[in-house]
């Protein structure tokens, strides 16, 4: 061959091997492991941000041309008996009512108009500060506190201070002499100071086992002997009584475990002719679905049900949850069930016969309690009022109370 065909040739070659390397380039050098990387960011990208779960809130009928004070006429009829006997209300509820918040305001206002005095039932050792009573407690002449003194039984509290048999009084809890921290303690005294004076008295109560001795003088009992202590009271021997009896942390779920016997003959010897529930608010933030909130309710509806069945001659009124607070992609705003949970509570208590006060929708719904924390009428935890806006709705129950009286 000759040598210009030879170069022709060669030529022809280096241009065919050119151009396939034009075509198909060298292989990348970045590892596997990177590219695989590379390509799930890029399929991310492509696809929408997961949706939170959705929670759909079952729409709750409620007969609203219902005024329910209708079911309060055993008590309303019962103040006309105010001049010559005790008329007793007990209020029971969380820690929405402690200090006396809110029962200090309907107390006020139902001995103003119908007598009595004094504050009523207190636990001998009282381990929450009330606004209305200071008390002071003594083992065998030596000051101790409340909470490290006596030992104490509550149906509310934790399983170790709970009883089997159910005898906790009617306040849920109690306190047992001769079985206390001090060893072989036999004897108590304690001073219990009324602050406000709408606390004035005119006789003490001790609801104790008939082997406790007691006497008293002027602010002061003095106790000995050997049994269960379940109350103490300062009272009036006419008008209207009206005991605070707040459980913290409870959801009201627990009046089945307290003796019927025992509460039923505390409720007809003491005349008791309302009794206010104030639960539903420690539901809230824990439970997030409104199976949940509505089992609850339902046995809320039991609790309400032991309750009729030991007082029988007694109105019930109960009071749902004001309106609670919680974060949401850093706003404050209501908790989802609450306006279920309020409108559950309202159609129970309709459907039981019992008289049904809404803080929520007095407050305003949804978002007052925002406008409460601004005005200074309740915390920043977005739950519990402060003791002026307690004062506020303690006032508000008790005057839509009055206002359906005849």
């Amino acid at each position: 061959m000759r040598p210009y065909k030879v170069l022709l040739f060669i030529a022809c070659v280096m241009a065919i091997l050119g151009t396939i390397y034009l075509l198909f380039p060298e292989e990348s050098d970045v590892p596997i492991a990177e590219a695989v990387v590379a390509q799930d960011t890029i399929a991310a990208a492509d696809t929408l941000p997961e949706e939170k779960e959705k929670i759909v809130i079952p729409i709750v009928q409620v007969d609203s041309t219902t005024d329910s004070r209708y079911y309060l006429q055993a008590f309303y009829q019962s103040l006309a008996e105010s001049g010559s006997r005790v008329v007793r209300v007990l209020h029971y509820g969380d820690s929405q009512i402690e200090e006396d918040r809110m029962t200090q305001q309907i107390r006020e206002q139902l001995q103003e108009r119908y007598g009595g005095s004094g504050v009523g039932l207190m636990p001998l050792a009282q381990t929450i500060p009330s606004l209305s009573v200071k008390q002071q407690l003594y083992l065998d002449g030596r000051f101790v506190s409340p909470s490290n003194s006596l030992k104490r039984y509550m149906v509310y509290g934790p399983p170790a201070m709970q009883r089997k048999d159910g005898l906790y009084g009617v306040m849920g809890q109690m306190a047992v002499m001769n079985d206390s921290l001090v060893k072989g303690s036999e004897s108590v005294t304690t001073v219990c100071t009324p602050l406000i004076p709408s606390a004035r008295y005119n006789r003490w109560k001790v609801f104790a086992d008939s082997s406790v001795h007691y006497s008293f003088a002027g602010d002061t009992v003095f106790m000995e002997g050997k049994g269960n202590v379940y109350g103490l009271s300062q009272e009036s021997t006419t008008g209207v009584i009206v005991d605070n009896i707040p459980m913290r942390g409870c959801l009201g779920l627990v009046f089945t475990k307290m003796s019927q016997a025992q509460l039923s003959v505390f409720y007809r010897e003491q005349n008791v002719k309302l009794i206010i529930m104030q639960f539903g608010g420690n539901a809230i933030p824990s439970n997030k679905k409104p199976g949940t909130i509505a089992g609850i309710v339902k046995g809320l509806r039991e609790q309400v049900q032991y309750i009729r069945a030991c007082a029988p001659e007694a109105s019930i009124l109960f009071i749902g949850p004001s309106d609670m607070l919680t974060q949401e992609d850093g706003e404050w705003q209501t908790y989802p069930m609450v306006p279920y949970m309020d409108k559950l509570l309202q159609k129970m208590a309709l459907e039981e016969g019992i008289a049904y006060f809404s803080l929520f929708q007095w407050m305003g719904g949804a978002g007052s309690m925002k406008r409460w924390q601004e005005v200074g009428l309740a915390g920043s935890d977005g739950v519990h009022f402060h003791r002026v806006g307690a004062r506020k709705a303690g006032n508000a129950v008790v005057e839509w109370i009055l206002s359906g009286t005849y």
